[in-house]
């Protein structure tokens, strides 16, 4: 990699990355040391087949351009792909397979995806299994084409052993793709764990401002990179400049908040881990959890995502728990400064058969926190007393 091309000369840290890839002022007349936003839906042309870079705003954007190739950066991979949201990233990678064509995903997944893949992705003829990560070998048929896992499992925090899964998809052939939503690329990178594709919803993490929904997919596989730049044209599942420059602002802080999204989260987690009315949390950066060794493994660090159980408690319960927060807001999603507070049995994973949630454990009592970047004392504090309602 050179700076010609506009990689940065190696070696440099993830945050001088985020900060600098693609983006040298140089690259533009302005000299701005911010990438200017361009929000034209048209460019000039020198002739009828003859342009400069861009030509139409579906196809290709500077400031779209600017944050695609920083994020494949921060991935340690070659290619990226910005999409309308993160689900539009997963269409554009189940795009990717014709009807006939067999899909192994993670059974303990967002629900969003579960609903995609088996409500919409089965009309257009593909076959969909949802399978425990440990048997997904023996889910793999003549015609699987995909295997689809999170690096850390939503909501119940399970750890994926990428390297592993991905020694089975090269011994039968098979694309291996990670959504690392949960983990972002400072604390994990997926494709040098063995990953052909990593996928990111932006909307969480990776923005962290609660302002933007936006997905990417990353890779390294020049052909799926072609294969996807086609669908994600023709298809128009492309966010907006505006979207793409507030996204290139935020990830330049990417690394300071993940560190303190982790270091909150372990405060909460360990007070949670010790109070009465709490009957088991889950965050892989305890040692609690079943799968910490491998976890410390795999990544670096943690985010702020924690799930716990309150003990004994049934939806009414639990719905007074959440109801009885001050600081923690009562609402879907994830990743941003402020933290959020959300029952997946009747929110983000209502979608999924009640059968199908009981096996995966995923039950009226679960809690999702996703801590955010306020004072951890207060956010002790609010939780403390909204169990004390329980």
């Amino acid at each position: 990699m050179s700076g010609e091309n506009g990689y940065l000369p190696e070696p440099k840290g993830f945050a001088t990355a985020a900060i600098h890839a693609f983006q040298d002022p140089e690259q533009w007349e302005s000299m701005a040391v911010v990438a200017p936003m361009v929000a034209s839906t048209t460019f000039k042309r020198y002739g009828p087949s003859s342009f400069k870079k861009f030509e139409y705003g579906r196809s290709g954007n500077p400031n779209r351009d600017v944050l695609e190739n920083c994020l494949a950066t921060l991935d340690n991979a070659k290619y990226g792909l910005c999409w309308s949201s993160g689900l539009g990233a997963t269409m554009g990678v189940a795009s990717l397979f014709k009807a006939g064509d067999h899909i192994i995903c993670g059974d303990d997944i967002y629900g969003g995806t579960n609903c995609l893949l088996d409500k919409v992705c089965t009309k257009l003829g593909l076959e969909i299994s949802f399978v425990d990560e440990t048997k997904i070998e023996s889910a793999i048929k003549k015609n699987t084409k995909l295997i689809w896992v999170e690096s850390l499992t939503n909501p119940t925090l399970k750890v994926i052993n990428i390297p592993a899964i991905a020694a089975i998809a090269r011994k039968h052939n098979v694309l291996l793709a990670v959504d690392s939503t949960f983990v972002t690329p400072y604390f994990q990178r997926p494709i040098d764990l063995g990953a052909d594709l990593v996928v990111h919803s932006l909307t969480k993490f990776m923005n962290g401002h609660t302002d933007v929904i936006m997905g990417v997919t990353i890779t390294n596989n020049k052909n799926l990179y072609d294969q996807l730049k086609f669908l994600q044209n023709i298809m128009g599942i492309v966010p907006a400049p505006f979207d793409c420059y507030q996204v290139t602002r935020s990830i330049k802080t990417l690394p300071l908040r993940m560190k303190q999204h982790m270091k909150n989260s372990l405060e909460v987690a360990k007070f949670l881990e010790t109070h009465p009315k709490v009957e088991k949390v889950l965050h892989p950066g305890l040692p609690c959890h079943p799968q910490h060794e491998l976890y410390k493994k795999l990544a670096s660090g943690c985010s702020g995502m924690i799930t716990f159980y309150i003990k004994n408690a049934v939806l009414e319960h639990s719905q007074r728990f959440l109801t009885s927060l001050k600081i923690v807001t009562l609402a879907h999603s994830l990743g941003g400064y402020h933290s959020l507070a959300e029952l997946p049995s009747v929110m983000s994973h209502a979608s999924i058969p009640e059968d199908q949630r009981k096996i995966l454990n995923i039950t009226d009592n679960l809690i999702r926190l996703s801590v955010g970047l306020e004072d951890v004392e207060d956010l002790i504090s609010d939780l403390q007393q909204a169990l004390e309602k329980v």
